[in-house]
């Protein structure tokens, strides 16, 4: 009776659990359905708010998670659409799903204009569905601009270089031009110097002639010592000659008569 009982119970607790996973399967594929309804007649807030209520209900609810990312993405709130699709390729039991997922992420991130991203996202998108002629073609898009990217990058870096070039060789001429300039004032100032030399000379020259000129011109009164200097030296000399001739004339003795 025991044994009996007991299989009996699991029996009603393993329909009860079943029961409940029912409901709420139903309930947030309801929701799920409410968001589709408002997402087609573009009330895109309204349709998150029944997509999130879906998840809230059913986490695993996968196609809640995609079709919210397909709300964000219309909203163009581009960051959120690619982190719902993440969810959804993480929820994913099926490569169709995998594939529109990865689609989808392929479209965000060429909006962002990330084409890198982009060609491995179309490229995934691609490995679960091969017959998709929408994600071939932007695949084949994607690697497109990726290579004109890199192309741009490229030629850019080769435009700053040649700049980088024309800015150091116009920084040589600015400090040749520095240097001529500074070269140009130092012989500016050596001239100035030569100048200041020649013209201290030519003052010294003037002032000598000042001076001598000055020396030169003699007031009345000194031309008039000086003539009694003169006068005076004369006699002195008149006397010293006079003095030996007197000495010189010989004594005549008296005659005797």
């Amino acid at each position: 009776m025991n044994k009996t009982y007991k299989v009996f119970f699991l029996i009603i607790v393993s329909l009860k659990i079943f029961s409940q996973d029912s409901i709420v399967n139903k309930k947030s594929n309801n929701m799920t359905l409410d968001g589709n309804l408002e997402y087609v007649e573009n009330n895109l807030i309204d349709a998150e708010v029944f997509y999130r209520k879906a998840i809230s209900v059913d986490s695993l609810n996968n196609v809640a998670s995609y079709n919210l990312g397909n709300s964000f993405y219309k909203s163009q709130l581009n960051q959120e659409a690619a982190n719902q699709y993440k969810t959804s390729i993480k929820k994913s039991n099926t490569k169709q799903e995998r594939h529109k997922a990865f689609h989808n992420l392929g479209n965000v991130y060429m909006q962002n204009k990330d084409y890198q991203s982009a060609v491995n996202s179309f490229k995934s998108a691609l490995l679960n569905n091969s017959n998709d002629d929408e994600t071939r073609y932007n695949y084949v898009l994607a690697k497109e601009l990726l290579k004109n990217e890199q192309k741009k990058k490229k030629d850019d870096k080769k435009d700053d270089k040649k700049d980088d070039k024309k800015d150091d060789k116009k920084d040589d001429k600015k400090d040749d031009k520095k240097d001529d300039k500074k070269d140009d004032k130092k012989d500016d100032k050596k001239d100035d110097k030569k100048d200041d030399k020649k013209d201290d000379k030519k003052d010294d020259k003037k002032n000598d002639k000042k001076n001598k000129q000055q020396q030169n011109k003699i007031s009345p009164e000194q031309l008039k010592n000086l003539l009694k200097a003169m006068d005076n030296q004369e006699k002195k000399v008149q006397e010293k000659v006079n003095k030996s001739k007197v000495k010189g004339v010989p004594v005549k003795n008296k005659k005797d008569w």
